[in-house]
């Protein structure tokens, strides 16, 4: 089995990947963290790479292809895989697709509170922001431009919540809650699909 996480800044994507894959001894692949990874070799913060995107379309091409063929090969190999990216449900429309969202402004709060740590402030290689509200207008901006770039090179809107199987708001739930409800669907799922 393939499950995809989509969502929005804030959500809790990645921690409740990380308890999906805990639970379910998945294998992880996390594009977000690829791209991140892509623009440190670059020297560059993930919105500076974000802006040299919108003429080098292969920065995101090319690391949601290899993300989408690594969870089809781990699969194949008989392998339960969490794919973490806002458009891998579109390379894997074979998988479970889960859709993670909060209220822009608890999304925010939440990797404001993350950027005041140092360690974690490194792995989101987001940039630099002297304030709060800053950090509020940079995300509004970087969902446009990305939603923007994915509508040009693969025709979707990721933000539309039709294209999942399973839609969670995580405003006022913690991220074992929301993994909660992402366990028992996926239960339920496959009971449904046995059955047949």
């Amino acid at each position: 089995m393939i499950i995809t996480i989509s969502g929005t800044p804030g959500s809790g994507k990645s921690t409740i990947s990380k308890i999906l894959i805990t639970e379910l001894h998945a294998e992880y692949i996390n594009a977000g963290m690829a791209r991140r990874e892509l623009a440190r070799k670059k020297g560059i913060s993930l919105e500076r790479l974000n802006e040299y995107a919108k003429t080098h379309p292969e920065t995101d091409i090319d690391v949601d292809k290899e993300c989408s063929e690594r969870a089809g090969s781990l699969n194949k190999e008989g392998k339960t895989v969490v794919s973490e990216g806002r458009v891998q449900f579109h390379f894997l429309p074979e998988s479970v697709k889960i859709y993670i969202k909060v209220n822009p402004e608890i999304g925010a709060q939440r990797i404001w509170k993350d950027l005041q740590q140092e360690e974690r402030k490194l792995k989101r290689n987001e940039g630099e922001y002297s304030s709060f509200e800053e950090l509020k207008q940079g995300i509004k901006e970087r969902e446009e431009k990305d939603s923007k770039r994915y509508l040009k090179y693969y025709k979707i809107d990721h933000r539309d919540e039709s294209h999942y199987d399973l839609v969670i708001d995580t405003t006022k739930l913690n991220p074992e809650q929301a993994a909660k409800k992402i366990l028992k669907f996926i239960e339920d799922e496959k009971k449904i699909n046995n059955s047949l």
